[in-house]
């Protein structure tokens, strides 16, 4: 029972995403640049990460603690900041619709891979026809809703 209210969570903020690109592309439109747009949101991003660092206390941000986290692992923020901006320069072509169906099916192709091959310390979860099939039916979903 305790999986079923993480996996509500994540459709919560799943849901809350969907704001994103199109909030961050009324900045796009008032600053005239989605590189300026995508600045100011991982600014604002920044800004509230750090005051619920500070308000919840929690983590040892120190430099020693930073060294130790291998180079790779910062890739993180700048995969962020590819998605923001791409958010920010394709969902107003696309809709959100589409563009988040696409993000969805490229999610669930990486993360087959590194299911798969239990990259980066995650347990090894192999493919399976069924999670191919799931895959296969959300790419022809992506396909079908661009369509309509």
């Amino acid at each position: 029972m305790q999986l079923l209210g993480f996996m509500l969570a994540a459709v919560t903020v799943g849901a809350m995403i969907t704001v994103q690109p199109p909030l961050n592309a009324i900045i796009a439109r008032h600053v005239g640049s989605a590189l300026a747009a995508t600045s100011i949101s991982i600014l604002v991003a920044f800004f509230c990460s750090l005051l619920l660092l500070a308000v919840s206390g929690a983590g040892r941000v120190v430099p020693a603690t930073l060294a130790a986290v291998p180079w790779w692992a910062y890739l993180g923020g700048v995969v962020g900041a590819v998605f923001v901006g791409s958010g920010v320069a394709l969902a107003p072509v696309t809709g959100a619709l589409v563009f988040f169906v696409c993000i969805v099916a490229g999610q669930l192709v990486g993360s087959t891979i590194i299911d798969h091959y239990g990259a980066f310390g995650l347990a090894v979860r192999e493919i399976s026809w069924s999670r191919l099939l799931g895959i296969v039916l959300v790419l022809a979903g992506a396909v079908l809703v661009s369509k309509g």
